[in-house]
């Protein structure tokens, strides 16, 4: 098995990963939305575009204080 991110041979103790790094790599894109998992529907796209407004709402109303 190759490693996802680098495609060296992955290495038992970070399986499906190569190494720490290429573990922490994957790891960091999922936490900034680089991956996402798709859904079709349309009531979740709704709500995950809600939640997104919100958030985004305020973060900008706390950088102004």
């Amino acid at each position: 098995m190759s490693c996802p991110i680098c495609s060296e041979k992955s290495d038992a103790k970070y399986r499906p990963f190569c190494s720490r790094r290429c573990a922490d790599l994957d790891l960091g894109r999922w936490f900034s939305g680089s991956y996402a998992v798709p859904s079709t529907d349309p009531e979740e796209v709704e709500e995950a575009l809600d939640a997104a407004l919100a958030a985004r709402a305020r973060d900008d109303g706390e950088s102004t204080h």
